[in-house]
């Protein structure tokens, strides 16, 4: 009898295929056996017709798992090499199959010790190595030398794999934590990495071992320097790029800022100056989007209490301004036209143009749709088209600013200038929106952008052209001076007249009575991990002396952000909500826009809790609805450009203990909380109504004043 070894290092993609396979080796008398290194409980066909041996039931002892290095190939053959059964089947096998790429390593080792047995990737020759040998066919012998070399060669391959073995168990030993943390240890491994005449591939690969361990260690001083020094002996702008990048991913990838964030961003952006000098834009958009990613990622500037930008701009961005990437990034390309007047013989026409943040066109909606003086079209970014979703990319992106034109760009114009074309101003709700129009001239369309604080953190508010942008709408004096620290390009001639126009919101709609009982429940609107967990902290310290307190969640349902500590957070925070919903301490809501004045009608104290945006709509809503505010005092450098600088300063609470303070103080009473709540109702509806701010914004974006704002 004849007998088939398939070998399957992922779940077959197309089982029917393999179904009749087996069906048809069946049928001519020949025996399957199946390896698979996967749960067997992921095949969804009956495998009856053949043997099926999995080699993930058991768990692989503590040196095999030693010995897998991380390997998918590698781990497949060690796996079946170390089952018994399998090596028996090895033995008896006349024909040896991978299913997969990832099985090929598996069966070529199986190959050089069981010589006899064709060797095969896929069904198609496997059948064939079949029939020929149903047909008797003969096979070719090896002679004595060639078995002898083979034979040699898997000795020789063991030999290696366990010096390597030994080589890794000895740096594993001498980078514990313990041996990072000395002083001794500190010494030996920089001086290892700088070593001279060793290898590129060997002193990287150690240098990000070292660089590892001293982290996990809580030494990032001296990972750094262990960097520093390989980088040094690294004659290659590449080599030391691939290296401090592949050091600073890991860091964020675990929830760290990146202690050489500066040397990985400047190195990637000099390998991309060195490919735009050669006139290879590709190459160059490839280097700069690294270091884009690097330099923007959200674990800097999102997860911390403090971004870097936000704190020390120019010395953050000196990198990005000092390249010759980040220059042209920033080269000013201009308009052919000036943007025409508004008309007077018809209505203006307005497009706004936002990236999928619905709520913040919202009160535009609500003022202008019904006028005749006004028509408003409302993209969004991700708007379906006939070619599909147009969707921005700041890879491509950066590959049109360096290149002057790209396919990204043409059909981006394609897609907007038919609009512009319509409009008499444009608005674009941020820096996304605003990155993608300016990415061709807007003709004599009106360009308005509006810029959120977030915008600031983010690497499309340096993919902007502001030669192409009229008006630079932001939303306090605060943001305006961070604005300018941010983008230089806002302080030279060719730069966008810069504004202050706070925001104006339709408030009336939230004036609604309260209930007793609403003196008591917390309301939260937009919730996520990082967020949520000061107001779950807030809501505990007032558990602890009043059980009426609950907090209402008013969101969209969690999802994990990326990284690995955010997930962890995410993760607790999950587990700490199940329970307090169980004793009814907390309850969440969906959140639908046409509700929301119903659903903060119930909430008696407006929490916001962002440790990065200094203003969310939902506290001055919930305020003009008479919930009285406690804000986190989030920052984006420092108290100057914080949420203080935005709203009374008595909204405002450092800590979860400040607040749950500031909370049974306003709500002592029934009569204190309905005065208080009076107080920052008359507060919020006369600093940021539409009667308040809608004029000043009505004059940004051209709106004709016949009628007067109501």
């Amino acid at each position: 009898m004849i007998n088939v070894l398939l070998v399957a290092g992922t779940v077959p993609r197309q089982e029917t295929v393999l179904v009749e396979a087996l069906e048809r080796f069946r049928k001519q008398g020949v025996q399957v056996r199946l390896v698979c290194d996967f749960d067997l409980s992921r095949l969804t066909f009956d495998p009856a017709p053949a043997q099926v041996r999995g080699l993930r039931e058991t768990e692989p002892d503590d040196r095999l798992r030693r010995s897998l290095g991380g390997e998918p190939s590698r781990a497949v053959w060690v796996r079946a090499w170390h089952d018994e059964v399998v090596r028996r089947w090895v033995r008896e096998a006349d024909v040896l199959v991978s299913m997969d790429m990832v099985a090929v390593y598996a069966v070529w080792e199986m190959a050089q010790r069981q010589l006899d047995a064709d060797a095969c990737h896929g069904l198609g020759p496997a059948a064939r190595a079949v029939q020929a040998r149903l047909a008797g066919a003969p096979r070719p012998r090896r002679g004595l030398r060639a078995a002898v070399a083979i034979r040699a060669g898997i000795v020789a391959r063991a030999t290696r794999r366990d010096a390597q073995g030994k080589v890794r168990r000895a740096m594993r030993i001498g980078m514990a934590p313990a041996v990072m943390r000395s002083g001794a240890g500190a010494w030996f491994w920089r001086t290892a990495v700088a070593v001279p005449a060793l290898p590129d591939r060997v002193r990287t690969g150690v240098a990000y071992r070292v660089h590892q361990r001293a982290i996990e260690a809580d030494r990032p001083q001296q990972a750094a320097a262990a960097s520093a020094a390989a980088s040094a002996r690294l004659e290659d702008v590449a080599s030391r790029a691939n290296l401090l990048t592949r050091e600073a991913t890991w860091e964020l990838a675990i929830g760290r800022v990146p202690v050489a964030l500066h040397a990985a961003v400047a190195t990637e952006l000099a390998v991309a100056d060195g490919w735009l000098r050669k006139k290879n834009t590709a190459r160059a958009t490839q280097s700069t989007h690294r270091a884009l990613k690097l330099l923007f990622h959200r674990v800097a500037h999102f997860e911390q209490p403090c971004s870097p930008l936000a704190e020390r701009p120019a010395e953050f961005l000196a990198p990005l301004r000092d390249s010759a990437v980040g220059r042209a990034l920033a080269t000013p390309r201009g308009r052919a036209t000036p943007a025409e007047p508004p008309p007077t013989d018809r209505a203006l026409r307005l497009l706004v143009l936002t990236d999928g943040e619905a709520r913040r066109s919202r009160t535009i909606r609500g003022r202008y749709d019904d006028r005749p003086d006004v028509e408003v079209q409302y993209v969004d970014l991700g708007d379906e088209t006939d070619a599909g979703a147009v969707r921005t990319d700041p890879a491509a992106q950066v590959g049109h600013l360096l290149a002057g034109s790209s396919e990204y760009g043409n059909r981006m114009r394609e897609w907007l200038q038919p609009r512009l074309e319509w409009a008499d101003v444009l608005l674009a709700d941020g820096t996304e929106p605003a990155a993608a129009v300016t990415l061709f001239d807007p003709g004599t369309t009106r360009i308005v952008v509006r810029t959120h604080p977030a915008d600031l953190l983010r690497p499309w508010a340096h993919l902007v052209d502001y030669s192409r942008v009229d008006e630079l709408v932001v939303a306090a004096e605060a943001v305006r001076e961070l604005a300018t620290a941010v983008l230089p390009q806002l302080g030279t001639e060719t730069a966008p007249t810069l504004s202050v126009v706070g925001d104006a919101l339709d408030l009336p709609a939230h004036a609604r009575p309260k209930e007793p009982q609403s003196r008591f429940t917390l309301g939260l609107l937009g919730v996520n991990a990082v967020d949520t967990r000061w107001a779950v902290e807030v809501l505990r310290q007032l558990r602890a002396g009043d059980t009426r307190y609950r907090l209402v969640l008013i969101g969209t349902e969690l999802t994990p952000e990326p990284g690995m500590v955010v997930r962890r957070y995410h993760e607790e925070l999950l587990a700490e909500l199940v329970e307090l919903e169980r004793s009814g301490a907390v309850a969440r809501v969906e959140r639908v826009p046409d509700e929301f004045p119903e659903a903060l009608s119930g909430v008696g104290v407006i929490l916001s809790s962002p440790i990065r945006e200094t203003f969310r709509h939902a506290h001055v809503e919930g305020a003009a609805g008479g919930a009285v505010p406690v804000l986190r005092g989030s920052s984006l450098a420092g108290s100057v450009h914080g949420v203080r600088a935005l709203v009374p300063t008595e909204w405002v609470a450092d800590t979860p203990q400040q607040a749950a303070d500031r909370i049974r103080e306003l709500t002592a009473s029934e009569e204190s909380w309905r005065a208080n709540g009076a107080e920052v109702a008359a507060y919020a509806r006369a600093t940021w109504d539409w009667r308040s701010g809608g004029q000043r914004l009505a004059e940004v974006l051209r709106i004709p004043l016949r009628h007067p704002v109501h």
